[in-house]
């Protein structure tokens, strides 16, 4: 199926037709599974201007991580596969990624200005940009790693609230005070057993689990949103309990390098811990 599609010949009855993502399966995540692959191939299932006039493409399958779980989305292009002279030819910068209901939505605008010729289940080609990606695993594995690091600095009764995961303030936020005479102290510990940690080393791995199978490797429980019918991913640093996260991380807790916890604040019973990572 082959659609030649731009800003002036969506007709509303056109828009309302291509936003119809009920009809769209939701699609796989790449990602899941091959965490670090940066290039790979897909199939282009729809092509639209959305309400904003942004350019949007949905595929069947995706190795580009969208914005959630406190972690920046990927970017990085989309190509079309010349199977032929003939083929239609695009190059897409994809600029934000986002999900809804299970469909993922690649953010961004074709190379060219001109009336865009796509074909409708046509291959396409997917390339990450690998140096973001890499950067955005290294910060999310390190906010894990600081969740890990808590019950042996004396914080364990700090419950995991939201996290931010983004480069330019990254932190984790738990349930929880600390006592303000403390916060330097445990600052301090915390950011040299984190450290420990990174020396030592050991395996980050991901894998989507039946309920109970997932509920045992998180140490008996999971968190009440998490449907007794689903089967969650769930990641472990190391020898460490298991957690639910649909992010990307590193292969290795090596592989974060060095964390710096550059404050503990505490307020109104929520204490936030901000960190980086080394480069």
């Amino acid at each position: 199926m082959q659609s030649t599609l731009s800003s002036d010949n969506l007709t509303p009855t056109t828009m309302d037709l291509y936003h119809n993502v009920h009809a769209l399966k939701p699609t796989k995540l790449d990602y899941f599974d091959h965490m670090f692959t940066f290039q790979s191939t897909s199939t282009l299932v729809s092509s639209f201007l959305d309400d904003d006039y942004r350019w949007a493409l949905v595929l069947d399958s995706t190795i580009f991580h969208p914005q959630g779980g406190g972690q920046p989305c990927d970017v990085g292009i989309i190509s079309a596969i010349h199977s032929s002279p003939d083929s239609p030819r695009f190059k897409f910068i994809v600029q934000d990624v986002r999900s809804k209901n299970g469909i993922v939505f690649h953010y961004g605008f074709f190379e060219i200005s001109e009336p865009i010729n796509v074909e409708l289940g046509g291959p396409v080609s997917l390339t990450v940009d690998e140096p973001r990606r890499k950067l955005n695993s290294r910060l999310h594995s390190a906010g894990h790693l600081l969740d890990v690091c808590l019950k042996d600095v004396g914080l364990g009764h700090l419950e995991p609230g939201k996290a931010y995961h983004f480069p330019e303030g990254p932190y984790v936020e738990y349930k929880g005070s600390v006592p303000q005479d403390e916060l330097q102290s445990k600052q301090k510990e915390l950011e040299q057993e984190a450290n420990n940690c990174i020396s030592r080393g050991g395996e980050i791995s991901a894998a989507i689990l039946p309920y109970e199978e997932a509920c045992e490797l998180c140490g008996g429980c999971l968190p009440d949103y998490i449907s007794k019918e689903s089967t969650p991913r769930i990641v472990k640093i190391g020898d460490n309990p298991g957690c639910p996260c649909g992010g990307t991380h590193v292969s290795d807790i090596s592989e974060i390098l060095s964390i710096t916890v550059s404050q503990i604040r505490t307020k109104k019973g929520v204490t936030k811990v901000f960190y980086n990572v080394g480069s």
